[in-house]
């Protein structure tokens, strides 16, 4: 038996968590993704930030609330899908104004494969939008570092929601694994 060579996360991959220590993040929350894997591998060895996986989305955005209260930053990891399960939750940024940063890999978009993903792939960015988020959406590797930069900026300096969508095609196309 042959071991399987390590895979290694994408250049772009790798900027994500300095940009985000860049600003001052101690905490990272998540729902588990590959696409977000090399960002939730660093924040969990990384002792200056407290890294907390969620059962789901929503949990993520009281979370932040809460860290903010506590005078600290932080953002929020996830899929596509799990905008949905935001939504109503999104309202406490409104009303409150703290500051919000999401950064969202894409489903049902460029080479779905599961078609149950494609609906809230689709109104991911309208339904963040109608919400009151700004969202910017990174297609190639050399737009992370700038997405993501802008993005923080405008939410830890203005008390804003903004969310960095993390196109499919850029964390590559998924496939059935039997």
């Amino acid at each position: 038996m042959t071991a399987m060579p390590a895979v290694q996360a994408p250049s772009w991959q790798d900027e994500i968590l300095p940009t985000l220590k860049s600003f001052d993040v101690k905490h990272v929350v998540y729902v588990p993704d590959a696409g977000h894997a090399a960002a939730i591998r660093g924040a969990e060895q990384d002792n200056d930030i407290v890294s907390v996986a969620l059962t789901t989305e929503e949990e993520g955005i009281g979370y932040l609330a809460g860290a903010w209260l506590g005078g600290e930053r932080g953002a929020l990891l996830m899929q596509s899908s799990g905008v949905g399960n935001c939504l109503n939750t999104l309202a406490l940024q409104t009303m409150t104004r703290f500051p919000l940063l999401m950064l969202v890999t894409m489903r049902g978009d460029w080479a779905e494969f599961n078609p149950w993903q494609n609906l809230m792939g689709q109104a991911t960015e309208a339904a963040l939008k109608l919400m009151g988020v700004r969202t910017w959406r990174a297609d190639h590797p050399a737009d992370i570092r700038r997405l993501v930069h802008g993005a923080a900026t405008m939410a830890f300096n203005g008390g804003e929601a903004c969310a960095v969508l993390l196109g499919q095609s850029l964390i590559g196309e998924k496939k059935w694994v039997k």
